[in-house]
């Protein structure tokens, strides 16, 4: 019998970006560490209107058919902030980008990446970073060690042969990140214990919660400090106003005063550390195959928004102002918000362990002080380049 014709077509209808989504749950369905995200928020994600990163991003979805059967999907997006960036910063002109890409196997993939790599020409783009679903602030990178254990919240997962499909296509490693795994019921090691006492010393550090009756302003502070921290990184694009209120909102539920710290010094806030309870250790449980979870899993998860117990943790930002990075009080900022995070994380949510990042493989200020504390790399995504 004839091979089928494997046949690509770009998203053009509500029902087409349902089965965009749809197709994720589906080809994953198998990976016990694959984590099913809540469908209606997949869906806004992909939606324009309903996710900012539209506001200024050209975006065009890819569907992959195959005798009318559904066995693939891509994105394609520019970031028009991205373009503005320096080109040896990461992103810069002519940089395109594709993503959330899924595939039922190497042809399928092989026709995708092609798509993408054809529409993101037609736009001008002469040079793509991949994968990125959908910025560098959601879920950058391909994983390729750790797929024995399932990500935590804002992650990404991916099945093992996608990194031989991508590098088959001519793609290049330009960046690795990696998370890091921490036992946060052990105290850190005494030269930490002793930088965290000297700094409780200091009557010009504050280190406080963040204030839920002041959300807004303390959003706002930590996205001021963010972009300033971050913005010499490479794959720094700036986060909008826009994007600030809709992530503020959306990770309001999983927000706890003592698990977000803001550091002053002589009453300026000068650094931040964002900890979160793993939202997806209770997906995995209650969204279901198809990320629709029942009623009563509904209830489970309301109840474990308001008492995460027994909860890991992530860390996906910390940044301390740019002025102070190359001083020694950065790392006690630092070391110190880490401190007063793990012991409310253990006492109030009995937490075990926390993951940390993700961190640029080249960023020496933030691997010392996973070092320092004696974590460890547990997972490693991988973003590629390749001219197009």
């Amino acid at each position: 019998m004839a091979n089928v014709e494997l046949v690509i077509t770009p998203v053009s209808s509500k029902a087409d970006r349902a089965a965009f989504v749809d197709c994720s749950y589906r080809l994953n369905a198998s990976d016990q560490n694959w984590v099913p995200n809540y469908r209606a928020e997949e869906i806004a994600k992909f939606t324009p209107g309903k996710n900012p990163f539209f506001e200024h991003a050209r975006v065009q979805l890819f569907l992959a058919r195959r005798d009318g059967r559904i066995v693939g999907r891509i994105s394609a997006h520019i970031d028009e902030l991205a373009l503005k960036q320096p080109l040896e910063q990461g992103m810069g002109p002519g940089t395109g980008n594709w993503g959330a890409i899924e595939a039922e196997d190497a042809e399928t993939a092989k026709a995708l990446i092609a798509a993408a790599e054809s529409w993101l020409r037609e736009q001008g783009m002469t040079r793509v970073l991949a994968p990125m679903n959908l910025s560098v602030w959601e879920e950058p990178g391909l994983l390729t060690k750790g797929h024995d254990h399932a990500p935590m919240v804002m992650m990404g997962h991916h099945n093992p042969a996608y990194q031989g499909w991508i590098e088959g296509a001519g793609y290049a490693t330009v960046k690795a990140l990696y998370t890091y795994d921490l036992d946060v019921t052990k105290g850190f090691p005494p030269l930490v214990q002793r930088i965290v006492a000297s700094g409780e010393k200091n009557a010009k550090i504050r280190i406080r919660n963040a204030d839920l009756s002041q959300f807004d302003r303390d959003a706002a502070i930590i996205c001021d400090i963010l972009n300033d921290a971050w913005s010499d990184n490479w794959g720094f694009v700036p986060f909008t106003d826009e994007e600030i209120a809709h992530t503020g909102k959306a990770l309001k539920p999983l927000v706890h005063p003592e698990l977000i710290r803001i550091a002053e010094y002589e009453g300026e806030p000068v650094a931040f550390m964002m900890t979160l309870p793993d939202l997806n250790g209770i997906q995995k449980r209650v969204n279901g195959a198809k990320g629709k979870p029942s009623v009563f899993g509904l209830l489970r998860l309301l109840f474990w928004l308001k008492r995460p117990r027994q909860a890991d943790m992530r860390v996906p930002l910390m940044g301390v102002r740019k002025k102070l990075q190359a001083s020694r009080l950065a790392s006690q900022l630092a070391f110190m918000m880490i401190e007063y995070i793990r012991r409310a994380a253990v006492a109030k949510f009995g937490a075990r362990r926390a993951e940390i990042g993700w961190i640029l493989e080249d960023n020496q200020g933030m691997v010392a002080i996973a070092d320092a504390i004696d974590s460890s790399v547990n997972r490693e995504y991988r973003i590629y380049e390749k001219a197009l």
